[in-house]
């Protein structure tokens, strides 16, 4: 899936340099990844990069060295990066996606989680645009939900991702919305996911603590999003009929303490110090859902899906590093 393209290479020999035509291989296929510096879009931009496609990743705060600065709220910013790049495929990964920040900073929140979108679509034109969504668009009153259920978000964060689908296909109909519920994966720091979030916790061992019994979640492996992505993108250079709102999620039902309970078994370490709470303090920040499963089987009515990583395994590859014993494989592993 490539193309042959002419470089001029120096090569150099013992008394001698010598200036050469070499054929290179340049992937023909160019996808945009934006939110390339967050936890999702890592994965994304890594798996298209792996996988035969030429793919710019944009970011702002954290882009440089490694992807384009590009403020999504700037819209020649946005018309630029898409114009130099033109790209086949764009993966809208950029988000404000902590729901308590969300509620605090209401306004810079509703400004990326919406207003960008409509930028983003409107420039986007016939260029095939995967938006990133989220199953906190559901109340979690009654599961599982299809694509066609009806969304009623309980918190800001649902509610503007949902106005970001809108608009993302109120510009660009022939786009595709990916709702998808808790992440987590290779992070920069524990406090990027609320999954790996939990790892401090259960390393604390000496003090007990209580987590959160009651809410149901269905933790998914960001790298298992990311094929899912590019699946729907090969799909989508083939079949321009590919368009609008799928789920992917994980099937594997967790509250968020028998996800603790999972990564200390996953590690060998206790859990004994970790505390079920089965009711919800007061004042304990932006409502969640109680139970948002997603249903996913149009995706996998069109070969789109993936296996999801047993949890276990993918939390191990995601939370290794931070080991304070690097020799963990030897006895993790048995």
């Amino acid at each position: 899936m490539s193309i042959r393209d002419k470089e001029l290479q120096i090569h150099f020999k013992p008394g001698h340099v010598e200036l050469v035509q070499d054929e290179v291989y340049t992937p023909y296929r160019r996808v945009l990844v934006t939110g390339a510096t967050g936890l999702l879009g890592r994965a994304v931009y890594k798996e298209f990069k792996n996988n035969d496609w030429d793919a710019l990743g944009s970011g702002y705060n954290r882009a440089r060295p490694y992807f384009l600065k590009c403020n999504l709220l700037d819209e020649d910013a946005v018309r630029g990066a898409i114009q130099g790049f033109q790209p086949h495929v764009i993966v809208h990964c950029a988000a404000e996606r902590r729901p308590d920040v969300v509620e605090r900073h209401t306004e810079a929140a509703m400004n990326l989680n919406v207003h960008a979108c409509a930028s983003l679509a409107k420039e986007a034109g016939g260029i095939f645009l995967i938006y990133i969504s989220t199953d906190y668009v559901f109340d979690g009153r009654n599961p599982p939900y299809g694509e066609n259920d009806a969304p009623n978000p309980l918190n800001l964060y649902g509610k503007s991702k949902l106005e970001g689908e809108r608009e993302i296909l109120r510009h660009c109909p022939g786009a595709a919305v990916l709702r998808v519920p808790i992440l987590f994966g290779e992070v920069e720091k524990v406090e990027e996911s609320a999954v790996t979030v939990l790892w401090d916790r259960v390393q604390e061992g000496a003090e007990s603590c209580t987590i959160d019994h009651c809410q149901q979640r269905f933790p998914t492996y960001t790298n298992d999003v990311a094929r899912v992505c590019r699946n729907m993108a090969e799909r989508a250079l083939q079949d321009s009929s590919l368009r609008g709102i799928f789920h992917y999620s994980a099937k594997e039902q967790m509250t968020k303490y028998e996800i603790a309970c999972a990564i200390a078994d996953a590690f060998n370490l206790p859990s004994s110090h970790l505390i079920p709470m089965t009711e919800q303090p007061a004042g304990a920040g932006a409502q969640r859902p109680q139970n948002a499963q997603l249903e996913c089987s149009r995706l996998e009515l069109l070969g789109l899906s993936v296996e999801s990583t047993p949890f276990k395994t993918a939390i191990r590859d995601s939370l290794w590093p931070f080991q304070h014993d690097k020799r963990w494989r030897q006895t993790v592993f048995h």
